[in-house]
């Protein structure tokens, strides 16, 4: 089984409000988006990740989410992370994505998670080049996942095991394109 982390804990400064909760131009929230994408890939295992904010908490479960609260969230994402893979162990692997991206394509999802299954311990979508989200990560990875720290999210796992990452090519803009002012709503 691999989990599907969805990190909602930011504070969204850039944005001016809550910005998971804020409306794409197609009228659905940003959250209901990245949650109907992750959860189509995962088959609906995802755990999301917040801090104390009622209204995002009462639509995240309306989703079928499982929340966890990241009670140390002002330290940053890798924080988010540990606290999301503490919370399903026994995973086989854990898909790492951000509530703010939510343009990634299911399919982008599934080749990720496919990797994994296939024994990738880390993989990557990469396109023209360049990384992007969501990340996976194997079993292998849960005790260093959980003792993240800081704001740099799981990179430096990433780079210290740079010859077991396994990047996937795919053709889905929506790997970089994440939210962070009113302005990236009309993207």
């Amino acid at each position: 089984m691999i989990a599907g982390i969805l990190l909602a804990a930011g504070v969204g400064s850039r944005f001016g409000s809550q910005k998971l909760l804020a409306r794409l131009p197609d009228g659905r929230r940003i959250i209901d988006a990245s949650v109907a994408h992750l959860a189509a890939a995962c088959g609906g295992n995802i755990v999301a990740v917040v801090r104390r904010d009622s209204d995002l908490t009462d639509v995240l479960q309306t989703l079928g989410c499982e929340i966890v609260i990241n009670e140390n969230a002002e330290q940053g994402m890798s924080t988010s992370i540990a606290v999301g893979v503490a919370a399903k162990p026994a995973a086989s692997g854990w898909l790492i994505a951000l509530g703010d991206m939510p343009s990634i394509r299911v399919d982008t999802m599934v080749a990720v998670i496919n990797a994994l299954r296939g024994g990738a311990p880390i993989v990557v979508p990469t396109m023209a080049g360049r990384r992007g989200h969501p990340v996976g990560f194997s079993a292998k990875y849960c005790a260093r996942l959980q003792s993240l720290s800081g704001d740099i999210g799981a990179r430096e796992i990433i780079k210290a095991d740079a010859n077991l990452v396994e990047e996937i090519s795919v053709d889905d803009a929506g790997i970089f394109a994440d939210i962070d002012t009113p302005a990236d709503l009309k993207v």
